[in-house]
């Protein structure tokens, strides 16, 4: 069964689903589109009021197929276009309904080689639509996505120019080992052989590519997911160190990779070493944990937790005045 689509979105599937199988039956196109062949059928008339030849043919080799006067416009993107619409479905592109951008410009040619009844509908829904903006993500040129992920792809050291978050601009040749999304920030995780170090790089502050031709090989079984989360966890102004009465395998499913490493501490028992320039958030991550733990290192964390309980006890009140 499909999801609770539009008339128009069954129509412009049915469209598809005659393209691909000509000479469909109207019981095999109900089937896919998870409808009845009635309503298949008038899925079918909304294309050819709209302007698209749909021939029909009786009989036991009978069915639906496109006639010969359908001529759709090619769509030519440009390498800029094609990479913003996957970034654009990947982490939720707001700048749709800008012509001039690579989403919007890529969007446009899409619109323009619908129907134009359909082409209607669409373009009044991107017209319209006011997406609420994410205040937190940082998208990347697209040009230099693209040639990041080039790099990664064919194992091949590149040469970065990189403005850091204090607004410094150095230079740095790195292996790239992956692009990875993550709450709507796109990281290159890779070996700085500046810096002699794993490094995971902001691509939105990356100022310029350089691709070298020295080759190099990815490390065995990389978890890009795994290891950019583990590095965002170190490094920080405040270590912390937490240990807690449950056993590793619990506490790790219950907080996030980026609060830092769990490990095995002794029989059911475990601890949580990592670092965080921000203790209230990490003290409330900590809320998560199923289980007693205590904050042995960092006196800022043990005040944010304080500071935290205090907030939850008497969020807990009843609210009625002591006797």
């Amino acid at each position: 069964m499909l999801p609770d689509l539009s008339p128009t979105a069954r129509a412009l599937l049915a469209l598809e689903l005659v393209q691909a199988g000509p000479g469909i039956t109207a019981d095999r196109l109900a089937a896919k589109l998870g409808v009845s062949e009635r309503a298949a059928r008038r899925y079918v008339e909304i294309l050819r009021e709209a302007g698209i030849p749909i021939e029909s043919t009786r009989g036991p080799y009978g069915g639906y197929r496109l006639g010969r006067g359908l001529r759709l416009p090619p769509l030519m993107f440009t390498a800029a276009e094609a990479l913003g619409l996957v970034m654009a479905v990947l982490d939720g592109h707001h700048d749709a309904g800008d012509p001039s951008g690579p989403v919007g410009g890529a969007l446009g040619k899409i619109v323009r080689a619908l129907p134009e009844s359909v082409a209607a509908q669409a373009e009044a829904v991107r017209r319209t639509t006011a997406p609420a903006p994410d205040r937190g993500a940082a998208r990347p040129d697209p040009e230099t996505t693209t040639a990041l992920v080039q790099a990664c792809a064919n194992h091949r050291r590149v040469r970065l120019g990189y403005r850091s978050e204090a607004g410094r601009e150095r230079v740095v040749e790195v292996d790239p080992w992956a692009v990875v999304v993550r709450h709507g920030r796109w990281y290159l995780l890779c070996r700085s052989h500046t810096a002699g170090a794993r490094r995971a790089y902001r691509i939105d502050r990356v100022r310029g590519v350089e691709m070298l031709d020295v080759p190099f090989s990815p490390p065995a079984g990389l978890d890009p997911v795994a290891e950019l989360e583990e590095h965002l966890a170190v490094g920080w102004e405040y270590d912390a160190e937490v240990v807690i009465d449950a056993p590793a395998g619990v506490v790790a499913d219950h907080l996030p990779r980026a609060l830092g490493r769990v490990e095995p501490l002794g029989p059911g028992t475990s601890r949580l070493v990592g670092s965080t320039s921000n203790p209230a958030w990490y003290a409330g991550q900590l809320v998560a944990i199923p289980a007693p733990y205590r904050i042995v290192r960092c006196p800022e964390l043990r005040q944010a937790a304080s500071v935290l309980g205090r907030r939850l006890l008497d969020a807990g009140a009843d609210g009625r005045p002591e006797s």
